[in-house]
């Protein structure tokens, strides 16, 4: 079984996020979900967004590094949107890494070195008409032509957090089907 560290998104610790974790550990997967925010959520990603900026990106990415600091070497590195930043970092920066799973986001891989580590197999999922994920295709079809180990998952639709059922964009279908995916590749993590 893995350990994952999974990242939430813009709008903090939702009970949609915190399901998905759940899911995931009904399997026998160990999830640590830690609170990027200190406690804070919100209801639209403009008001996340803006509290994201606030408290500083760097900062949250910061935080995100620090919370893998007290957990083992040997983790699956995983984001939600906001949180695929520093699971992204961590994954193509920390030693030990087994896997990267990237929600709804994907930045260039020279935000954090060179190139992708080869050992570390990747997966990108988003929609394919998700607006935020616009400014990210480049990247992840960069990063899949480049690693040797990578996936793109694209789904048809058009909403960003799709795979939170909290959330207005919620899609059962799609979610249903990433899950399968993330899952399966968890297995071989």
């Amino acid at each position: 079984m893995a350990e994952i560290l999974l990242f939430h998104h813009a709008l903090g610790q939702t009970p949609g996020f915190l399901a998905f974790a759940d899911e995931i550990r009904q399997t026998g997967h160990v999830v640590h979900t830690p609170d990027l925010y200190r406690g804070q959520s919100f209801t639209t990603l403009e008001e996340g967004i803006f509290y994201a900026r606030e408290a500083g990106f760097g900062e949250i990415l910061e935080a995100g590094v620090r919370a893998a600091d007290q957990l083992p070497h040997s983790l699956v590195y995983a984001g939600f949107s906001l949180g695929a930043m520093p699971a992204q970092k961590l994954a193509q920066t920390r030693p030990g890494a087994r896997g990267a799973l990237l929600l709804h986001a994907c930045l260039p891989v020279s935000e954090f070195g060179d190139s992708w580590p080869v050992e570390v197999p990747v997966q990108v999922h988003a929609m394919d008409a998700d607006p935020f994920f616009e400014e990210d295709q480049e990247a992840a079809n960069a990063l899949v032509k480049s690693a040797a180990q990578a996936e793109l998952f694209l789904y048809a639709g058009n909403q960003h957090l799709f795979t939170d059922r909290s959330l207005p964009a919620y899609n059962a279908d799609a979610s249903a089907l990433l899950m399968q995916r993330v899952l399966a590749f968890l297995e071989q993590s």
